[in-house]
């Protein structure tokens, strides 16, 4: 299926270009997020019409998320685990743990946006990337902690 693009997809294009993709990429997720159009004639005529309304959004939407880079430089998010003595956790640190993490501290990411390179399954302090916009990434410290158990006498 042939799509407009009204945003820069990572790995696609840029905001305006007509790509073919998969038909359940494009049905599933570029058109739902409102990210492309299907590229007819009608639509085309549309977009170029738009295209300065769209172009200001976008920068509107990249400026905020460059605020939000200067506001979470320096950051680190500390989660406390249950973990052995080897340091090896009961579990493991989610998307979700990182996001509420960021949440406590008064910064509102969703999950969607971020992205672990691996897992982490062990104490330490790891890099986490997040994709505010498609031009903007920041990195965050997460330092995943041993909660210290207190056995009763």
């Amino acid at each position: 299926m042939e799509v407009i693009l009204l945003e820069r997809i990572h790995r696609l294009g840029g905001m305006g270009d007509t790509v073919k993709v998969k038909d359940g990429f494009a049905r599933n997720f570029l058109l739902p997020q409102k990210k492309a159009l299907r590229a007819t004639e009608s639509n085309k005529a549309l977009f170029e019409a738009k295209r300065g309304e769209i172009e200001a959004q976008n920068a509107a939407s990249r400026g905020e998320a460059e605020k939000k880079v200067a506001a979470l430089e320096g950051v680190t998010v500390t989660l406390v685990r249950q973990a052995s003595e080897e340091g090896k956790l009961f579990g493991s640190v989610t998307v979700r743990d990182i996001s509420e993490g960021l949440k406590e501290q008064g910064f509102d990411v969703p999950k969607s946006q971020i992205v672990i390179s691996g897992s982490i399954k062990t104490t330490g302090t790891y890099p986490v990337k997040l994709n505010l916009h498609a031009d903007v990434t920041a990195i965050v410290q997460v330092s995943v902690v041993r909660n210290e158990i207190v056995e009763a006498a």
